[in-house]
């Protein structure tokens, strides 16, 4: 890994983009505040990002499968570069425009839901097999860092220069990302692999659906594998991601702290996300996949509970990080596996596929405990829910999950350390 320039200049590229990103995950929200002064407008903003990603999921991988993936990802950043730059001089020129905010938060949920679909697909083309979960926890813990700071940097951004040159901020390092990738070389896609674009393009209305999203699904459900792995996360989804939502309830209203307390609660539980980055590739290869899956279901069930029922603030800010740890691992592993298995003219569509399944539970599963907490209390719905985990964990260890150390085997693109049998051709 050390010696892999082409890994190393895209590592930091997405890193210096994921702090960015960071940034403007709190700035364009507090630009629309700034603006409006309506909390629904702010609320707004959250939902069309949110509904676009799902919608862009159901064809993004169909897209990233069918083109240069390289290409589509420099395009995708040089289109945000353009979107998040134009904001300050617009409202230099004309003043807040809302529906612009509106547009450029449509616009970059679809690129970004591309670009994320093509970033998955790219890293089996930078490093080797074995290489893949170190990989992706390096990536991931990359996420883990930019999200603790990118918040603190937008603070500093918005009340120095405002939240509009914040966002322009952002749009600077998807220009970086977009040289970084200039500078990368792919490894080209195996003899054999390519995808069948006569077949792919005939045929219209139903047939094109099937080839942007049921063929992905489709080989979800046929592995033995990833059907109970997509099964689990679903559920998973379900619970963990309104399990934020009733720790800050908890924080802050059952037990009365202040906001500086509910910071320091999320520092520690990012502390979890950025041990777990590190820890994965040593973790997979000691304990084999389905070990290291298991248990980061039995954290993610324990974090759920004592987040929950705690009265220590001590106490909850180590078992959120417990928490964090279990996703951050469960969700390397889970991504390695499918790089692992999936053969490179499937990747998109099935990564597309995998998230949109998944993802699409989180959203319900946040509005379903937040109300069952409101009429019942967080201590309740956490104990739920940790049962809920459990029981995901108990179905698990009846599938060949149980006994898995990784995708040995299965289909999958060369590594850049072998000698593709197409040649050795940048795959741009």
């Amino acid at each position: 890994m050390r010696r892999n320039k082409d890994f190393t200049v895209f590592w930091l590229g997405q890193a210096l983009s994921v702090l960015g990103g960071s940034v403007s995950m709190l700035a364009l929200p507090l630009l629309v505040l700034h603006a409006t002064g309506s909390l629904v407008q702010m609320g707004l903003v959250t939902v069309v990002s949110s509904a676009t990603s799902i919608g862009a999921g159901v064809f993004a991988g169909y897209v990233v499968d069918r083109l240069d993936r390289r290409r589509l990802m420099i395009v995708c950043d040089l289109v945000r570069a353009v979107l998040f730059g134009a904001v300050p001089l617009v409202w230099w020129v004309a003043g807040p425009q809302i529906w612009l905010l509106y547009v450029l938060t449509a616009l970059a949920a679809v690129l970004r839901t591309l670009f994320d679909v093509a970033y998955v697909t790219a890293i089996p083309h930078l490093v080797r097999t074995q290489d893949l979960t170190a990989a992706n926890g390096r990536l991931m813990g990359t996420f883990a860092l930019g999200s603790l700071l990118g918040p603190v940097v937008a603070g500093f951004l918005t009340a120095g220069v405002g939240a509009d040159w914040a966002l322009a901020l952002d749009g600077a390092t998807f220009l970086v990302s977009a040289a970084s990738l200039v500078r990368v070389r792919f490894t080209a896609r195996p003899a054999g692999d390519e995808p069948d674009k006569d077949k792919a393009g005939s045929g219209a209305g139903a047939g094109v659906f099937r080839e942007m999203f049921v063929v992905g699904f489709r080989f979800l459900w046929s592995h033995p594998l990833l059907r109970p792995l997509t099964v689990g996360l679903t559920v998973l989804t379900f619970v963990t991601m309104g399990a934020t939502d009733l720790l800050i309830y908890r924080v802050r209203h059952d037990l009365g702290r202040d906001a500086a307390t509910l910071g320091y609660v999320i520092a520690v539980s990012g502390a979890g996300s950025v041990a777990a980055a590190l820890s994965a590739g040593r973790l997979r290869r000691l304990l084999g996949f389905g070990t290291c899956w298991l248990a980061s279901v039995a954290m993610i069930a324990v974090g759920v509970t004592v987040t929950g029922v705690s009265r220590s603030v001590p106490v909850i800010a180590a078992l959120a990080a417990v928490f964090m740890f279990g996703i951050t691992l469960g969700g390397i592993c889970s991504m390695t596996l499918r790089q692992e298995v999936t053969p490179d003219h499937l990747l998109g569509r099935v990564t597309s596929a995998f998230w949109t399944v998944h993802n699409a539970s989180g959203p319900v599963g946040a509005a379903v405990l937040t109300l069952l907490a409101a009429r019942h209390g967080v201590p309740a719905v956490s104990l739920a829910g940790g049962a809920l985990c459990l029981l995901v964990l108990g179905g698990a260890l009846l599938t060949p999950l149980r006994g898995s150390r990784a995708g040995v085997g299965a289909p999958g693109p060369a590594a850049p350390d072998q000698e593709p049998a197409a040649g050795p051709s940048a795959r741009a």
